[in-house]
């Protein structure tokens, strides 16, 4: 018992940091002078492996045109819907970027 509250402890963790992580100083939406419109997360590839930051998501959404980025902290749950225009952007406990991905 006391293994399952921990985990949904470790786990209340991770979405709430989920839910601070932004794009910058724009409160979590689009960043003001990027590209609106659909991902294309293949012009991005080249920063995986980078460190995970506001800057990072800036360069992420103007290479990729994608209108919203969404950080997925390690083992965290995210939604499965499908968004066009969303970025996400998978990092580890380091902070380096793993996977780059539409949707």
């Amino acid at each position: 018992m006391r293994m399952r509250g921990m985990g949904i402890t470790l786990a209340g963790i991770g979405l709430a940091l989920a839910g601070c992580a932004g794009t910058g100083e724009t409160g979590g939406g689009p960043v003001a002078g990027a590209p609106q419109g659909e991902c294309n997360a293949e012009a991005a590839q080249s920063m995986v492996g980078q460190q995970a930051s506001a800057e990072a998501g800036q360069r992420l959404l103007a290479l990729t045109g994608a209108r919203q980025l969404r950080w997925a902290p390690p083992n965290s749950a995210m939604t499965m819907d499908f968004r066009p225009d969303r970025l996400t952007v998978s990092y580890d406990a380091s902070m380096r970027i793993e996977r780059i991905t539409c949707g």
